[in-house]
């Protein structure tokens, strides 16, 4: 039993990735109790479930942006310095959030404003972040210390939107956006207290350029040369674009299972749930050698905890009552839940391992877009297709065809499903 619990020597051996990882998890708490609270506040402001889309889009186009761009310079210069800055520029953010709710200042553009902003310097600090990893931690902890950012994140997906809930009902928006800021300087502070990590170079390596779209492009065509490396995106945009579920939960909610927002809020939970679960059970992970198979094994069981999602939203009020229906859509997302966490696990492994340091930061930027655009892409796939088809048809056709690209994409890259973690190659 203990073997499959988390492998905790990262947290206990190394001091650094320590405080960094208890910074970023409180971060990340007071991160997701802010994005619910803005959304509710925008509500609150104009009415309109419209004007609450379009926080979504002022936060899409900085993150893909500066996620590209703050790769860059995380190649380029000290990251620890530049996750820094990035997370004090994100400080600032929570800062002015709460100024506006405690001097009733609101407006819906100064709250898209804080979210354009906070996403940019998100983008920025992550890459910077996730690439310091390898530079302070062994090769063989590395898939230990991603199954704790994993979980950590999950739960930050469960725990943040239910403490927004919580303080803004008890002290208004202001208490979630001033506990936010609290939060947030616990990564200030891990980052503060870390050492510089300036990139890594080596004597052939060519001359650095300076941070531009060149040296942003120069990461693109490194993924041309790396088989490996680039198969960890594929298979995940794959799995984003066939089977992304999220469009369907309002649907499901209103509709097929009942329930309204309480039933969506549930789905959500769901796989944020599987995946913690996961997580607690990760004790092995470590000890995976082929990381590229067992990538593809976990993107198919995505497929198929999306398939059985169809099948329960197809069975409601028909051979099965809504009751249960909606019992085995919970059990199908946490499925799904599990099997995306433990992807992300091994994706992140092999990106930290395979990849060059001086390419890193530009790769996780690349990570950051393909985790941000992917399912907004697959939503608005997802939406057209139910509206000819039906939410059940749209899940079940949607994690079939997963499952189905994982066969053909195994079949085209067999390297990528040899691929050993004890000899990691692009």
């Amino acid at each position: 039993m203990r073997s499959l619990l988390p492998d905790l020597s990262p947290f206990r051996e190394n001091r650094d990735y320590r405080r960094l990882w208890t910074g970023f998890t409180l971060s990340n708490v007071g991160s997701q109790m802010a994005v619910v609270a803005i959304g509710l506040q925008v509500y609150d402001l104009t009415g309109s479930t419209a004007s609450v889309g379009l926080v979504g889009l002022f936060a899409l186009v900085p993150l893909v942006v500066m996620g590209l761009y703050g790769g860059a310079l995380a190649d380029h210069h000290d990251r620890r310095l530049v996750g820094l800055v990035a997370t004090l520029v994100a400080f600032a953010t929570s800062v002015v959030a709460a100024v506006q709710a405690w001097l009733g200042a609101s407006s819906p553009w100064l709250l898209y404003g804080v979210v354009a902003v906070w996403s940019g310097a998100f983008a920025v600090s992550s890459p910077a972040r996730t690439s310091i990893y390898p530079r302070i931690l062994p090769p063989e902890q590395l898939p230990a210390a991603n199954a704790l950012s994993v979980f950590a994140m999950n739960t930050a997906l469960t725990a943040g939107p239910l403490l927004a809930g919580v303080l803004v009902d008890w002290g208004g928006y202001r208490a979630a956006y001033t506990t936010d800021a609290v939060l947030t300087l616990a990564a200030v502070h891990s980052l503060w207290r870390l050492q510089p990590v300036p990139p890594e170079r080596v004597d052939d390596e060519a001359p650095v350029r300076r941070v531009g779209l060149r040296s942003v492009l120069d990461g693109f065509a490194f993924l041309r040369t790396a088989p490996n490396v680039r198969m960890t995106f594929v298979a995940d945009i794959a799995a984003m674009l066939l089977a992304q579920p999220r469009v369907l939960f309002p649907a499901a909610g209103a509709v097929i299972l009942g329930g309204g927002a309480t039933t969506v809020g549930a789905l959500y939970a769901a796989a944020a749930g599987g995946g913690i679960l996961a997580m607690v059970f990760s004790g092995r992970l470590g000890g995976v050698r082929r990381q590229g198979a067992a990538i593809m094994v976990s993107v198919a069981g995505w497929g198929v905890g999306i398939a059985g999602l169809g099948v329960a939203l197809l069975a409601a009020g028909g051979a099965v009552s809504r009751g249960q229906a909606l019992v085995g859509a919970l059990v199908a997302m946490a499925f799904a839940g599990a099997a995306d966490s433990v992807s992300a696990v091994f994706r992140t492994t092999i990106l930290q391992s395979a990849a060059p340091d001086r390419m890193r930061g530009r790769l996780q930027g690349v990570f950051i877009v393909v985790v941000a655009g992917g399912p907004r892409l697959g939503e608005l796939a997802g939406g057209g297709v139910a509206e000819r088809v039906g939410e059940g048809w749209t899940a079940v056709g949607g994690g079939l065809a997963c499952v189905l690209a994982v066969v053909l994409l195994a079949l085209w890259q067999p390297g990528f499903v040899r691929y050993d973690a004890r000899h990691p190659t692009p």
